[in-house]
């Protein structure tokens, strides 16, 4: 009705607006009230939805996980060889260069939950769970293939993914010396000499 009192968007809507904003101007221009212009809504009618900007991030990195997490089940179940679909999540997992969205934004996050409930440790362990939960599958799949070394899958995916999380690091703050390509080259020389049956 014309004149009348507009309605909020979908909230996955102000989501995806957040994630853009990250990615265009930096998360430190992601404010409520600059995100509540681009959605049109108030500051105040986003922190009722929200009730904190930590929230709000936590969310938005749960949208943009749930997002990455289908493209990432649609890589690993494509037909292929285990090496070639563990390549493929480690493109996936690393960030694409300095100031990635994703991971500025699950870098903030991690930074905030020195302080967070108990609640929200649970909602990143859930992210962090599912990503482990898929290199140790398709680790098993490669050792009972063969085409692995017959590693213990978690224990080496818990190791895959620490050197994973360093490098990625260093690429999202723009670490001098560290670009994506070194850190591909790198994570291949690990694989080659400690996961690799035919290296």
């Amino acid at each position: 009705m014309a004149g009348g009192r507009r309605q909020a968007p979908p909230r996955e809507d102000v989501l995806a607006a957040a994630m853009t904003m990250i990615a265009e101007r930096g998360l430190e221009k992601l404010t409520m009230a600059a995100l509540g212009r681009e959605v049109g809504m108030s500051s105040g009618h986003l922190l009722y939805y929200f009730h904190s900007k930590d929230e709000l991030l936590l969310e938005t990195l749960e949208w943009s996980e749930g997002r990455l997490g289908a493209e990432r089940g649609r890589l690993l179940t494509r037909r292929g060889t285990a090496r070639a679909r563990l390549d493929a999540y480690v493109d996936l997992y690393v960030p694409d260069g300095h100031r990635d969205p994703h991971w500025t934004l699950w870098l903030e996050v991690w930074n905030r939950s020195q302080n967070a409930d108990d609640t929200a440790r649970d909602r990143q362990a859930a992210i962090e769970g599912a990503w482990h939960r898929d290199l140790v599958a398709l680790i098993a799949e490669g050792v009972s293939r063969g085409e692995f070394r017959p590693v213990d899958p978690d224990r080496f995916a818990a190791r895959l993914r620490a050197l994973l999380d360093g490098f990625s690091i260093h690429v999202a703050i723009g670490l001098r010396g560290t670009d994506r390509a070194q850190v591909l080259g790198h994570v291949r020389e690990f694989l080659r000499a400690d996961l690799l049956a035919d290296a």
